[in-house]
């Protein structure tokens, strides 16, 4: 298929930077402690990567190499990480880079377990394969028969050399010998699948999980059920045992509840409800110290510290992002490092792009914080507002008051949050006459002065209030400003326009102070969505009917149409400087469109639909959200450090899938392969010598070359030394040398013939230059460009010389002199060099002027060259006189 555009597939302006907002999934963490420098480490899983953190402050160490598909299962030794994707599994040095893969299985891997020198892994076909880690080859192969012994869980049970213990969905576990390839017990279970395996601190002893809920605590040397406990929650996820001197168990549940259980008194000791909001991944409590690290499929990871008298643990550390996809991105401030994102989780974060550290989270939002306070966090849940869908944000005033406003989904009154506080604001703005929430907020702006906001109802209201007092500032029209919902609201940089468009398909243009109606544009279609550059004044409107409209709000016209996207048009964003507008449809597309052009420049195709686009203000990274992600992804400008092409993409362009970036950042290596490669639109334009034949040329030269030539008698006379050079009384002795950047000295002159004759060679002095032979050879061939570079190459004093030898009074003749009008009449006819060969006649005849008359062969050629001057000269003055006529047309009309 043709692709055109220099046969490119991939985003011309847009490369995958990397993933903000990614903490952790759904696999179980892994803890290591790292001898060398005596400290954990817990290891996270962000799709196609792990996140290495360090326990004491959370900071993030390390991030590995993207693997090809996404991780399923994680394990860890002293040196080593296991990460397995599909039927593939690899080892990870340094946290970071692949040292060895092990290919082999044939079903998908779910369970990893480090053994020594070797590893065993475990697919979802319950082939069990033993390997060798630094020979990457096969030790042992076991094979088990679903229908019998679906292998669900693995453990090697300390101090049991050569062994592990293999749960089942059956039910039953099995005790092997690997070294011997034996069968050495086979534990009847509870009849319910086995879930998790760990190891007790008491040796023979391990807890054993069940789907039931059950937690049972049995000696496998005697196989005897020494305690059991039972949750209400569902499956065990994960089991975990204190090490620091307290009989305490946790064990995970598929709520996101924890249960404390005391081993002695074999009784529940505390419930850690809403550990998470999803499942318990994984939950591990550290080596001797009474933290307990725990993450889930929220994206989030957090360590909790028991210090209390009631054995209950605390939130200690923490690193989060949204549980939900996400509903809105916008870029915060003008520094371009921190974007805000709400959530379907109710949650308003800011993500930095420069480090981790620089994130914050502005919580839920709640519907009356006393309430809560009051009654306490069990009853937060029934007071929390809905998901966020649209807010806008300005830092103008954020040290003085609130300066982000949003709307919630399904709910009137819109919240004002506080970027500084980090918290829901002071006010919740809705009209007092409207009580039901059958009519709901739809769209929200808010002015570059921070001071008012602007809020667009589903009922066509749209009122503005205070920001700093909540208090109720107007309305546009009488009752309502649209007979259909609102579906965008703007005002403009100065406080002077408001701009607010509704479903009807009117979009209507208001007097910001008095609040009157200046001018209504009728659309083809009903808007979806709007968004104002303010710099520029240009208004970006996405119709229903996918395509693209812009207006100048300065003339209140539409000034380009784009149509092109198959689905719904989700966000649009302008570059800083208003020349792109890249919108996000449900067609998976992302398209870059340059305003001044009114053409598509880019278009790239993604796995996931873009709900959300936004540009940085500096201009270096677009950020994306997607249907069904967690995370924001970061797209560098490549425009910014490469060459870039802003060909318009042709009409049958088929754009290619391009794969979101992962949270390590892309290797620069891979981006500058990428637009180096050789390319038609990436070859560089040369101009050529003449655009057009008709068009009169000039010479590339400065004017220091050509400018003075009638005036270097002046310069001469000027440079002129006053006196002439004192010779010093005692010159010191040189020995000569000879000039050049190696020195070297001199050899004395030999002199060879003594009879030498002293009278001087004529024929030496009267030898003609090489300007004058190509005059010569012009007369013969007529062709005079080797003259002419050679005239060019030249000083103004060597041009005087050149041309004063052309009379025969100088060595030259007539027939030279005629050659050289003929070589400039040729560089008027081409209309090439024009200022040159202006500037040569002219000092031609200032030397050769009393000559020129006398001479009947150089006076009919002055008269040809006479009247191609004139020509020259006539339609030349034409197009001056037009120019100054527009130009003073220009200067002095009323436009």
């Amino acid at each position: 298929m043709e692709r055109g555009a220099g046969d490119r597939t991939a985003s011309s302006l847009f490369a995958g930077f990397r993933a903000l907002g990614l903490f952790s999934n759904d696999i179980p963490h892994v803890v290591r402690f790292s001898a060398l420098k005596r400290r954990f480490y817990v290891t996270t899983c962000v799709g196609k990567s792990f996140h290495t953190y360090d326990v004491r402050k959370l900071s993030l160490v390390a991030i590995s190499n993207s693997v090809p598909q996404d991780i399923c299962c994680m394990a860890a030794d002293a040196r080593l990480v296991f990460a397995a994707y599909g039927n593939v599994f690899s080892a990870f040095a340094r946290n970071k880079e692949v040292v060895h893969t092990f290919k082999g299985h044939k079903a998908e891997i779910h369970l990893l377990q480090p053994f020594g020198d070797h590893v065993i892994s475990v697919d979802t076909d319950s082939i069990l394969i033993i390997w060798h880690i630094y020979s990457e080859e096969e030790y042992l192969q076991l094979s088990f028969d679903k229908s019998v012994f679906k292998i669900s869980a693995i453990l090697h049970p300390s101090t049991y050399l050569n062994k592990i213990l293999l749960g089942s969905e059956q039910g039953s576990l099995q005790l092997w010998n690997v070294k011997s390839n034996k069968l050495l017990y086979t534990f009847a279970g509870w009849k319910v699948g086995v879930t998790a395996l760990q190891q007790a601190p008491a040796v023979d002893v391990v807890a054993v999980g069940l789907m039931s809920g059950q937690v049972i605590i049995h000696n496998i040397k005697f196989d005897e059920s020494i305690m059991k406990f039972r949750q209400d929650w569902g499956p065990i996820t994960s089991i975990s045992f204190r090490t620091d001197g307290h009989p305490i168990m946790a064990a995970g549940s598929p709520c996101g509840h924890i249960g404390l259980w005391d081993l002695e008194d074999k009784k529940l000791i505390n419930q850690m409800r809403n550990a998470h909001s999803t499942a318990i991944a994984g939950l591990t409590f550290l080596h001797r110290e009474p933290l307990l690290v725990t993450n889930g499929a929220d994206n989030a990871l957090r360590i909790w510290i028991f210090d209390g008298p009631t054995g209950e643990g605390r939130l200690l550390r923490f690193r989060m992002g949204h549980s939900a996809p996400l509903t809105k991105i916008r870029y915060y401030g003008q520094n371009g490092q921190q974007i805000l994102s709400a959530s379907q989780d109710g949650t308003l974060q800011s993500f930095s792009t420069i480090h981790e550290k620089f994130n914050k989270s502005l919580g839920h939002g709640l519907i009356n914080k006393k309430r809560v306070k009051r009654k306490g966090l069990q009853n937060a849940m029934s007071v929390r507002l809905p998901p966020i869908i649209k807010f806008a944000a300005e830092e103008a005033r954020e040290s003085d008051w609130d300066g982000i406003i949003a709307c919630h989904q399904g709910k009137l009154s819109c919240s004002t949050w506080n970027y500084q506080r980090s918290t829901i604001g002071a006010y919740f703005l809705k009209p007092k006459e409207l009580k039901k929430d059958d009519v709901t907020a739809t769209a929200v702006d808010i002015t570059s002065c921070g001071n008012f906001a602007i809020i667009g109802l589903s009922s066509g209201t749209v009122d503005v209030y205070n920001m700093q007092s909540g208090i109720h500032r107007g309305r546009f029209g009488k009752d309502q400003a649209h007979k259909g919902s609102v579906r965008g609201v703007a005002v403009d940089g100065l406080n002077q326009l408001t701009i607010t468009t509704g479903s009807e398909g009117l979009l209507k243009f208001w007097n910001f102070k008095n609040k009157v109606l200046i001018h209504s544009v009728s659309l083809d279609s009903s808007p979806n969505m709007m968004l104002l550059h303010r710099d520029s004044g240009i208004l970006g409107l996405a119709l229903d009917d996918f395509s693209i409209s812009v207006l100048d709000i300065e003339t209140r016209k539409i000034v380009r149409e784009f149509s092109g996207h198959q689905g719904q048009i989700n966000d649009m964003a302008f570059s800083p400087d208003g020349r792109w507008l890249i919108s996000a449809s449900m067609d998976c597309s992302i398209r870059t469109w340059d305003l001044p052009s009114g053409c598509l420049i880019d278009s790239f195709l993604l796995d996931s639909a873009p709900l959300n686009v936004t540009m940085s203000p500096t201009g270096d990274f677009l950020a994306t959200s997607h249907v069904d992600h967690l995370g924001i992804y970061l797209w560098s400008n490549i425009s910014l450090y490469s060459v870039v092409s802003l060909r318009p993409l042709p009409t049958d362009y088929v754009p290619t899938v391009v794969m979101l970036p992962g949270t390590c950042q892309s290797q620069d290596v891979e981006l500058s392969e990428e637009t180096i490669e050789p390319s038609d639109e990436m070859i560089e334009y040369d101009s050529p010598e003449q655009l057009n034949e008709q068009l009169v040329t000039l010479s590339l030269l400065p004017e220091s070359r050509w400018k003075n030539l009638l005036n270097l008698d002046i310069i001469k006379k000027k440079n002129k030394p006053k006196e002439p050079p004192k010779v010093p009384k005692s010159a010191p002795f040189f020995i000569p040398t000879i000039p050049g950047l190696v020195p070297r000295y001199a050899a004395p002159e030999q002199n060879n013939d003594p009879q030498q004759s002293k009278v001087v060679n004529l024929g030496i002095l009267a030898q003609k230059s090489d300007f004058c032979l190509k005059l010569e050879e012009g007369l013969a061939d007529n062709k005079y460009e080797a003259a002419f570079n050679l005239l060019k190459e030249l000083g103004p004093s060597g041009i005087e010389t050149e041309l004063r030898s052309l009379s025969p009074d100088c060595g030259g003749s007539i027939e030279v002199m005629k050659s050289f009008l003929k070589m400039i009449r040729m560089m008027l006819e081409r209309k090439r060099d024009f200022e040159l060969a202006q500037a040569y006649l002219a000092l031609f005849l200032k030397l050769h002027l009393k000559m020129l008359p006398s001479e009947p062969v150089l006076l009919e050629e002055m008269t040809e060259l006479s009247s191609q001057l004139e020509e020259n000269w006539i339609h030349l003055q034409s197009l001056f006189n037009q120019s100054m006529c527009v130009l003073n047309y220009i200067k002095s009309a009323l436009l």
